[in-house]
């Protein structure tokens, strides 16, 4: 068994206002904590992974194939592979997010120092 916590991965930046961690990553999926700073926005992208996760603090409106959902703690989303998709947070408060991606993302996992890989 495996285990990491928040306190143990220094944040990357991936956007203006938008950091993220990697918490662990397999062969198969990856975990991604993603901290989105008020005005946070994080341009219209695809990429071949399969991402879902759940929002846990903040509020976000999520744009895909042209149709908007708003994202609020405890909402589940999935983007497929391919799919083109925006996010905004909404409000003064920080969003937290945890994503998990499969196949792993190469791109952060570059970026990414001290995390656990399995």
């Amino acid at each position: 068994m495996k285990v990491s916590s928040k306190e143990n991965v220094k944040p990357f930046k991936i956007l203006p206002k938008v950091y993220g961690r990697v918490s662990m990553s397999g062969k198969n999926i990856m975990i991604l904590l993603v901290e989105i700073k008020p005005n946070g926005v994080i341009p219209e992208h695809s990429h071949l992974n399969e991402q879902m996760g759940i929002c846990l603090k903040g509020k976000a409106e999520f744009n895909s194939n042209g149709k908007k959902q708003m994202i609020s703690p405890g909402i589940v989303y999935y983007f497929p592979s391919n799919e083109t998709h925006s996010i905004k947070l909404i409000g003064n408060e920080v969003g937290v997010f945890l994503d998990i991606f499969s196949s792993p993302r190469e791109d952060y996992i570059k970026r990414q120092k001290g995390f656990i890989k399995l």
